[in-house]
């Protein structure tokens, strides 16, 4: 359960209503501080769609963060997103098998951003090797996208644990076909 309420648009100043376009149980809950949801929906719409960082490989990128963190909600929304921008079901599973050091038949860019991902999750940067390993695909610009991309996501997932955000229903589902390990 929430640790705060999740407000309904009439619960919410006018000015501060296109907040809740998105009916998710985050928006709702930020929306406690408009101001702040303002400002955290910025970053997120940029990411999504000002960015020029390949959106499959953005979203493979923020998959493996919430895969790594274990987080429900942040993974099973950004598979649907995720599809959205041509995220495969092989592509999840090359995910699943790169996590567990496994082969996969992703493609090297595709492997070095989530080893890339991984790293900032667990060692709270990318190593030099594969810091180098990705510049050789991507533009200087490319490069801010993508590590600015993950350390968002790693900022959502804390505050989704934070908050306790509850996810909704219809991404339960999600789980069925991609559970994590340790999520019940």
């Amino acid at each position: 359960m929430a640790r705060l309420p999740y407000l309904e648009a009439d619960q919410v100043a006018p000015e501060y209503r296109d907040m809740l376009k998105r009916n998710t149980n985050l928006h709702k809950l930020l929306v406690n501080s408009p101001e702040m949801a303002r400002a955290f929906n910025g970053i997120g719409s940029y990411i999504r769609f000002k960015s020029k960082l390949d959106p499959r490989l953005r979203e493979l990128a923020i998959l493996q963060v919430g895969w790594m963190e274990k987080s429900e909600y942040e993974f099973t929304h950004h598979v649907k997103i995720g599809k959205e921008f041509g995220v495969t079901d092989e592509d999840i599973a090359g995910l699943m098998a790169e996590t567990d050091g496994k082969p996969s038949k992703l493609e090297p860019l595709a492997r070095a951003i989530l080893k890339g991902a991984r790293e900032m999750v667990r060692e709270l940067a990318m190593s030099d090797a594969t810091f180098a390993e990705i510049k050789k695909d991507l533009s200087d610009e490319h490069m801010v996208d993508l590590v600015l991309t993950i350390a968002f996501y790693c900022g959502v997932v804390r505050v989704l644990a934070t908050m306790k955000i509850d996810n909704e229903p219809y991404y339960k589902e999600v789980l069925q076909q991609y559970p994590i390990p340790g999520v019940k």
